[in-house]
């Protein structure tokens, strides 16, 4: 008999992981407020829950993929939550990416149940997500994670264990940092180049393979280049994201000036209504102030 998976939360990111779920032959029961994604997933053979309850009473293994820690705190710990009917020994798997201190909050609360959790926050977007090679960040008990380690073998490309509950979406906020940072300094030489009567295609594919080469420039070069703002990570998703950062470098004290002034040009941007675009768009903020646009010859 295939092995019971709970999943709460089929947005973005969560539908096409629940879809790889299904597709290696988990039994997955689904809930999410929205029905059109219940109904989605229970068309591709999932178990559609119209309560949260229905999960618990069902699964041990309850997957979250949540917008930000008011939701999980609500999922997890309010009225007709988690908490209230899971049995003990149930783990919980948040996927979601929200505040490491959240998650230690969270924590602390299931423990007197008798309730496990992981944090678990991803990186790489929707494509990621749909193709299954998503990087996984862990923080929690190393019996836990090794229970929870086939999940983040389907979800994943990697899963790493970084430390206890909240370590995870540490690592995630560290990570959120750097992509925001080199999508900003993309944009500046993008700019530049352009600027300067230099193509800026021939630019990324001649510094692609050097040092400045990476990951993020691959990604979002070729979509800034194009004028192609599709959303793989949404802008205010980011701003969430980095809001989450800076609270937790102002309960730490680490300094965060880089972060602080990308920050204000992801606010901006939500200003003048591309809160909904991929986070590559940083570029217009740029190209605003120049009014200039980068766009490639080829």
């Amino acid at each position: 008999m295939a092995k019971k998976i709970g999943f709460i939360g089929l947005g973005i990111m969560g539908k096409p992981m629940a879809k790889n779920l299904l597709k290696a032959g988990y039994a997955l029961y689904v809930y999410d407020i929205v029905k059109a994604a219940v109904d989605e997933l229970a068309a591709a053979g999932a178990i559609p829950c119209a309560t949260i309850r229905e999960i618990t009473d069902n699964c041990d293994t309850i997957v979250t993929m949540l917008p930000n820690s008011p939701h999980v705190k609500t999922v997890v710990l309010g009225d007709g939550g988690v908490a209230q009917s899971a049995r003990p020994g149930t783990l919980i798997v948040d996927m979601s990416s929200i505040a490491p201190m959240a998650s230690q909050e969270i924590q602390k609360e299931l423990v007197k149940k008798g309730i496990r959790m992981v944090d678990a926050p991803v990186s790489g977007g929707e494509p990621k997500a749909i193709d299954g090679t998503l990087a996984i960040m862990v923080g929690g008990e190393q019996a836990d994670y090794d229970e929870a380690k086939p999940l983040f073998d389907i979800l994943g490309a990697s899963a790493v264990l970084v430390g206890p509950i909240g370590s995870g979406n540490t690592c995630k906020l560290t990570n959120q940092i750097i992509v925001a940072l080199n999508i900003a300094a993309l944009s500046e030489g993008l700019l530049l180049a352009q600027m300067a009567g230099t193509d800026p295609r021939k630019v990324f594919d001649a510094i692609k393979g050097g040092l400045a080469g990476s990951t993020v420039m691959n990604a979002k070069a070729p979509m800034m280049l194009e004028g192609n703002f599709k959303p793989g990570f949404k802008i205010d998703l980011h701003i969430k994201d980095l809001a989450n950062a800076l609270d937790t470098a102002a309960a730490v004290g680490t300094p965060l000036m880089l972060t602080a002034e990308v920050m204000q040009m992801l606010q901006h941007l939500h200003r003048v209504g591309e809160g909904q675009s991929d986070h590559s768009a940083i570029l217009k903020f740029y190209e605003k102030m120049a009014d200039t646009e980068v766009r490639s010859e080829g």
